[in-house]
């Protein structure tokens, strides 16, 4: 087995320790917005309505505001069981990729015939968040940079090579990528010109449900929904959603639920919570600033499969999060898991490993969340109980972007319209479900092990990964 340069040239300990110490346990991006998040009202009496979206993150948000673009006569409903934007969609790294199938090599090996349309749906539809953020006057901080794929390991220099285009995907050798951004870690990379933006994801979480307040959805905070009962109701007359304190009959039902358990049983197994981590550093000074260069302020991201992503907010601070991506027996999602100090130290060993130049930066916020994991990787779709409700979801951590998509799939499912969207293999496949445990849990450490192993043995795989490519439950991004 080889070491990894985060092996290689480790920091000080005392250098990662000093950066950690009084790191506050919380969203960077929520707390960023404290004094400007909106507030709505609790669900309290029972309502009859057209459509009813379940979730006020991006998916669901998505598909109330463009729901009631579509249809301006509408009564549209979200029910959101904490507050908007509390979950994936306030934690994320705030890259809007316009990749709808994690990547490329993703994208090929499952959708090989429809692939390069998917690259092009993808396009436009990151397009289509810009115009329409720019028309609602949503300030979600959107960058549209590009992103850099780094070479941080001499096997990865090639990849680079293969993938860049020349045209919208430029390969950066060892001295162009450091002009770009200075870190000895780099080798070479592929800068992705078009296909990448960022975004403050509270602010965009925020900005979405004060656009779709102001066109007429009526927004329910702490309202969690309970269940979906269909019993004696025909499919015109839609669904009862239940909450503790009222119920909404809807002719249509969005399901935006994603990590969280499935309300319906035919999805019980198609998603895993894995948690990810991240790190906020405080804002970096002028010549901090000239010392790593970053001048283009590209969103980053290593190519091992135990990868870092990091990027610069507009205050100059930097995020840097990945790494370790961790399962709980039985899918368990509880907040004690979101405080891992063994996975910030690594973090932060591997942050001053790539820059060793910020020496003595502090880390001001930590924090973690749950992604919705599905075996292939990117989002999947459908409609249950007689067209009358439909789900997006298993984003798989990049769903910045997707949701977008995802809002305007389920809204074609439920209108019952045969579109190009879902027409799309991809809208129509489902990914094989996760097996029961113990099964999930042994197969998922045992995945996790071996694409470590692979990163310390120049990106060769095993034979569990091999398998596991074979049988479509392989993964690189």
């Amino acid at each position: 087995m080889h070491t990894t340069v985060f092996e290689r040239a480790r920091p000080a300990a005392s250098v990662v320790n000093h950066a950690l110490s009084g790191t506050r346990q919380a969203s960077f991006w929520m707390d960023d917005q404290a004094g400007a998040t909106p507030t709505y009202p609790k669900l309290t009496g029972d309502l009859v309505a057209d459509l009813v979206v379940v979730g006020g993150g991006y998916t669901g948000l998505w598909t109330a505001l463009l729901a009631k673009r579509e249809r301006p006569e509408a009564r549209v409903v979200l029910l959101e069981a904490k507050t908007i934007g509390w979950a994936a969609s306030g934690r994320n790294g705030g890259f809007c990729e316009a990749s709808l199938t994690h990547g490329d090599e993703n994208g090929i090996s499952r959708f090989p015939q429809e692939f390069d349309r998917l690259q092009e749906l993808g396009l436009a539809n990151l397009d289509e968040i810009e115009s329409t953020l720019a028309e609602l006057g949503i300030d979600a901080e959107f960058e549209r940079n590009g992103a850099i794929d780094l070479a941080v390991e001499p096997h990865q220099v090639e990849w680079m090579r293969e993938s860049a285009d020349g045209e919208h995907a430029l390969f950066l050798d060892e001295t162009a990528v450091r002009a770009q951004v200075n870190s000895p870690t780099y080798l070479a990379g592929v800068w992705h010109t078009r296909t990448s933006a960022l975004v403050h994801p509270a602010k965009l979480a925020f900005g979405l449900a004060r656009a779709a307040a102001a066109a007429g959805v009526e927004i329910f905070e702490h309202s969690r929904v309970l269940g979906l009962d269909t019993a004696g109701l025909s499919v015109a007359q839609g669904t009862d959603v239940r909450t503790q304190t009222g119920t909404v009959r809807a002719v249509r039902t969005a399901l935006a639920t994603n990590v969280f358990p499935s309300l319906l049983k035919r999805n019980a197994l198609q998603t895993v919570p894995v948690y990810d981590y991240a790190l906020m550093t405080e804002p970096l000074s002028a010549d901090q600033l000239d010392a790593i260069g970053w001048s283009n302020r590209q969103g980053l991201g290593d190519s091992s499969n135990q990868f870092h992503y990091y990027r610069l907010s507009r205050d100059n601070r930097i995020l840097f999060g990945g790494y370790d991506a961790i399962y709980h027996y039985g899918g368990r999602i509880r907040e004690e898991y979101e405080n891992r100090p063994a996975t910030f130290q690594t973090l932060g060993n591997h942050f001053f490993t790539t820059f060793p130049q910020l020496e003595g930066l502090r880390f001001s916020h930590k924090w973690a969340g749950p992604i919705d994991t599905c075996s292939r990787f990117c989002a999947f779709f459908g409609a249950a109980r007689g067209g009358r409700i439909a789900y997006a979801t298993g984003y798989t951590g990049l769903g910045v972007a997707a949701t977008h998509f995802g809002a305007k799939v389920m809204l074609d499912l439920l209108a019952g319209r045969t579109t190009e969207r879902t027409e799309l293999e991809m809208v129509k496949s489902r990914p094989l479900p996760f097996p029961p445990e113990p099964v999930a849990s042994i197969g998922i450490q045992a995945t996790r092990w071996s694409l470590d192993r692979a990163d310390h043995n120049r990106g060769e795989r095993n034979l569990i990964l091999k398998t596991l490519d074979a049988v479509g439950l392989g993964f690189d991004s």
